[in-house]
């Protein structure tokens, strides 16, 4: 029988419980830099060295970052569903939870991309300097979508979302987007579920239920839930 496909929609809340910093909690600063600064085209060609040298240090952060049971969780779901996670956050901790089926809408910490093809994206493992070049000759910088550039992969999430039995949101205050609009491309008589301590606004005119607890304790209840309803 086919399994029923629950999409589950992140942000950086579930990432923060994980010790990874969140940009929007602090003012308009991620680990004390404005985020034009360090996530805008504008910024990296004013300062690269300096932007380069700020994801490094995210890069170097993520390497040691853990998954927490609220990653977990969303791998124990695919015990009964087809599960889909479609994540705003750049770093591993779905991967190294062992979830099957990601989509990185802002792009990954552990890729690198040319600045003159952006088809041509590479893994790294560590640092990406001034002076590494692609083989077309461009400077490779990061693999992250900055604020003013397209979300290439925003068609792909949406066709994902458009056959959602079950929405699920956690950890994103649903202000950036278009990932923040994702939700109205599910089925009208789909469900949507919100784990968030800080209840986020949702426009919507579907059924919705709130979790206000931590995605590391809100989860785990919810899977459990959806597991012995299956």
């Amino acid at each position: 029988m086919e399994k029923a496909r629950i999409v589950v929609l992140t942000g950086a809340g579930i990432s923060a419980e994980s010790g990874l910093s969140t940009f929007r909690g602090n003012g308009g600063l991620w680990e004390g830099h404005n985020i034009q600064e360090v996530a805008s085209p504008q910024g990296f060609a004013k300062n690269p060295d300096m932007v380069l040298r700020f994801y490094n240090e995210r890069r170097r952060q993520g390497k040691t970052a853990i998954p927490n049971d609220g990653h977990k969780a969303l791998v124990n779901l695919e015990e009964k569903y087809e599960v889909w996670i479609i994540t705003q956050n750049v770093d591993d901790l779905h991967e190294k939870a062992g979830s099957s089926n990601i989509l990185h809408l802002h792009g990954e910490l552990n890729k690198a991309r040319s600045v003159t093809d952006e088809s041509y994206v590479v893994e790294i493992e560590g640092d990406i300097n001034r002076g590494d070049l692609a083989p077309d000759g461009g400077q490779l910088r990061p693999h992250i979508v900055w604020f003013g550039e397209e979300v290439p992969k925003i068609e792909d999430a949406i066709e994902i979302m458009a056959t959602a039995s079950l929405v699920i949101i956690v950890g994103t205050s649903l202000v950036v987007y278009p990932a923040a609009g994702l939700v109205h491309y599910a089925p009208l008589e789909t469900p949507i579920c919100v784990v968030d301590p800080n209840k986020p606004e949702l426009n919507s005119e579907r059924e919705v239920f709130f979790i206000e607890e931590p995605a590391t304790t809100g989860l785990p209840k919810l899977v459990q839930r959806l597991l012995a309803e299956a």
